[in-house]
């Protein structure tokens, strides 16, 4: 019997390889293009400034760093101001043997507060002295998770004179 010979494998075209090549790199080229297109500016280039007077600031970047100095911590000019408070551990009333930790920030308008540190330890301390009041059961679920941080909130505000502008949990952690 005759066995069947396999049969010769096709070749692609010279031309048509060419083709799919161009096309993937077309495709390819749009596709750098559209995410440079995507990506932030870059900065100004310094260089022309420094040229003209080495070492020495302008004017106006003196205002400006003087500015951001005297506002405070994590402050952005013509912002809101943001400072953390001390982390805060202590046991709660019931059961005492229930530690919490709770790690917050406030939001100040830097106009209206000159010294945040002070107002962050004054805030502290008072929300040491309420959580040392609170049990478990005002914890639990996530209305008592409100609560607690509208309670805290409002201590905030009290002790501030209105000058906090809000109070943000970062952790509330039961031990």
């Amino acid at each position: 019997m005759a066995e069947a010979e396999p049969a010769p494998a096709k070749k692609k075209p010279f031309m048509s390889t060419l083709i799919e090549w161009i096309v993937a790199t077309l495709i390819a080229a749009g596709a750098g293009v559209a995410l440079a297109a995507m990506s932030p500016p870059a900065p100004p280039d310094k260089s022309e400034t420094e040229k003209s007077s080495p070492g020495k600031l302008s004017a106006a970047e003196k205002k400006e760093g003087e500015k951001t100095a005297a506002a405070g911590p994590a402050c952005v000019p013509g912002g809101p101001g943001i400072i953390d408070l001390p982390p805060i551990v202590t046991n709660i009333a019931t059961p005492p043997d229930t530690w919490v930790r709770l790690e917050a920030s406030i939001v100040y308008d830097p106009k209206q507060v000159p010294h945040p540190e002070v107002i962050a330890a004054e805030i502290a301390t008072d929300e040491l002295a309420y959580l040392r009041t609170i049990s478990v059961n005002d914890l639990q679920g996530p209305i008592g998770l409100e609560n607690i941080r509208q309670d805290l909130r409002d201590r905030a505000l009290v002790r501030s004179a209105g000058k906090v502008e809000e109070l943000l949990l970062k952790t509330l952690v039961l031990q």
